[in-house]
């Protein structure tokens, strides 16, 4: 006789590329290979204990730890999520909250962007969470609910956060997502008032998180994370030989979380 059928994970790895393109004052434009962790924050204890090159919130080959997201404290990041849904006014009632980032690599990582995906207990889709981080140790949240669970899912917010010394404040992103499936498709726009700017779209495809992907990941894309924050800073300085005009930083927002009212995820 067969033993209890156990449900498929939801967390997975996605290798793929992300694309820049920067449209003004001078066309600019990056392509490089990535690869990208999607996390159910309730697995995430259990892949720890079933893969030897993983760990939660502890030192390996690949690790996620809790403070780098979120408020930056150790507290369960699955906990601080559905506390800060529950100011929006939203009960996922035991649904999975799902996070698609960068994953520690030998202690270091550093996420430009993570993108959480948080569904009710009938796995429909009710909010996103795109956290922003800049290269300043300076983090900002942007939760907005989901009104129609489409496919893709189309939302946009007001630009809070300074992140790149060439852009002004003035900005809105708009943003493209797929759930994570057999693909996963994260696109954001950023456009100030003069129209659009620039465009990020990472794409990627789906394989099961386990000790064989995640060294077969470690060595196609090798200091992966040291090479995000290395590229960050070449491409800043292509930009000033270019002549590109560099804006002065902004102090963060108080509030290091801003909940999206439901009449601005409209799409675009």
């Amino acid at each position: 006789m067969n033993g209890p059928m156990t449900a498929p994970r939801l967390s997975g790895l996605y290798r793929g590329s992300v694309v820049h393109t920067r449209v003004r004052p001078k066309r600019h434009h990056l392509r490089y290979r990535l690869m990208m962790v999607c996390l159910d924050l309730a697995e995430v204890g259990g892949l720890a204990r079933t893969c030897r090159f993983f760990s939660d919130n502890r030192f390996n080959l690949f690790s996620f730890y809790d403070r780098d997201h979120g408020d930056g404290s150790d507290r369960p990041l699955r906990d601080q999520m559905i506390d800060r849904l529950a100011e929006a006014g939203i009960d996922l009632a035991g649904g999975a909250v799902r996070i698609v980032c960068l994953p520690r690599i030998l202690g270091y990582v550093f996420n430009p962007i993570s993108v959480y995906y948080c569904a009710d207990a009938d796995g429909v889709l009710r909010a996103m969470v795109y956290e922003v981080n800049n290269t300043f140790g300076e983090r900002h949240s942007y939760l907005i609910p989901v009104r129609e669970p489409l496919n893709p899912i189309r939302q946009s917010c007001a630009k809070r956060l300074h992140v790149s010394p060439f852009m002004d404040m003035d900005m809105t992103y708009d943003f493209c997502v797929t759930p994570p499936d057999a693909h996963v498709s994260i696109a954001i726009a950023g456009r100030d008032p003069d129209g659009p700017l620039i465009a990020t779209a990472f794409d990627g495809r789906r394989h099961d998180l386990s000790d064989r992907s995640l060294v077969s990941a470690f060595f196609s894309y090798p200091l992966l994370t040291l090479g995000v924050v290395a590229g960050i800073h070449w491409e800043a300085l292509k930009l000033f030989l270019k002549g590109i005009k560099v804006r002065s930083r902004r102090p963060p927002p108080v509030h290091a979380f801003t909940i999206v009212a439901p009449r601005s995820s409209q799409g675009f």
